[in-house]
């Protein structure tokens, strides 16, 4: 008998493919430009980061797309910042007791304060319909573009961050947020501290082999080598030698397939908690502490150091 988090995800797995019908993830178009390009398309200038909401239109290969960010809480003074970024298909900037976001999960219903700031991303395509949603990751470019533009939106919040002399600045992200956690360290590698959770740099391997295959479209399934070329970026992201990464895998995770992203953190440090994917999802207070202790182990390192 399998265990419940195995479950969850092969359940989720199932009832998304029904859903998403014929708008599977490139079911429509398998042909992009690379990450490089689709990242150098895209540019950004953050200026103000007083709190609430902020929005852009940011050129993509795609044309221009919309993005956002939430300045959850904000002190000038010299603390740490933690940027965020949401899992697939969440709504981050939905705070309503029904709602369902790892953002207001892990960092809004906090039972104690965090002494840093705060800031959330909100990922193109995110404020769309489900249908709409669907409709725009069809398209492999489009998908890579939605990755790209966040990627470059972290980078514009990191270098202002770092003229404000806030510091440390810690990156994280759940899932899509942590392949975007782990593109920004890969291409840029300007924050201080990446925490990626549920993510590693084999995206491919999220289409092709884990359960969350029945996502993809045949189209995508049936050219396996055009999306491997796509979307594995192991060896630049391996290729960034700074000890700056503290990743959270979930041991059961059919999505996210422990065993195979252990691989892309080389010798890097790995927690690793026994849920699947959607249990770890859920794991609010768990993903809390690896973020915060993350963030001060960092901190008192660099004072060691100092």
């Amino acid at each position: 008998m399998i265990n419940k988090h195995i479950f969850y995800d092969r359940l989720t797995a199932t009832l998304g493919s029904v859903a998403s019908g014929k708008k599977k993830f490139f079911a429509n178009n398998i042909e992009s430009q690379d990450f490089e390009t689709h990242i150098r398309a895209s540019d950004i200038e953050v200026k103000d980061l007083e709190p609430g909401l902020h929005e852009f239109r940011i050129d993509s290969l795609e044309g221009p797309l919309d993005a956002a960010i939430l300045v959850h809480q904000f002190n000038k003074s010299r603390l740490p910042t933690i940027i965020y970024h949401h899992g697939n298909n969440e709504r981050p900037f939905d705070f309503s007791k029904k709602s369902l976001n790892t953002f207001k999960s892990i960092f809004v219903d906090s039972p104690q304060a965090i002494s840093a700031n705060i800031i959330a991303i909100q990922a193109p395509f995110h404020d769309l319909t489900l249908q709409e949603y669907h409709e725009n990751i069809s398209d492999l470019s489009k998908f890579m573009a939605m990755l790209s533009v966040s990627v470059s939106l972290v980078e514009a919040l990191v270098f202002r961050l770092h003229g404000l002399n806030s510091t440390p600045v810690v990156v994280s992200g759940i899932s899509l947020g942590g392949w975007v956690t782990n593109l920004h360290r890969t291409f840029f590698n300007s924050a201080d501290l990446y925490v990626p959770l549920l993510a590693g740099a084999a995206l491919d391997d999220l289409f092709l082999h884990s359960r969350y295959c029945k996502m993809a479209g045949s189209l995508a399934r049936e050219n396996p080598d055009k999306i491997v070329r796509a979307l594995n970026f192991e060896d630049r992201f391996q290729a960034v030698t700074e000890r700056n990464v503290l990743p959270l895998l979930a041991r059961y995770d059919q999505f996210i397939r422990c065993d195979r992203q252990q691989k892309s953190y080389s010798d890097h440090p790995i927690k690793v908690i026994d849920k699947g994917h959607i249990t770890a999802a859920l794991s609010s207070r768990e993903l809390r502490d690896h973020i915060l202790s993350s963030m001060r182990r960092y901190i008192v390192s660099s004072r060691i150091q100092g």
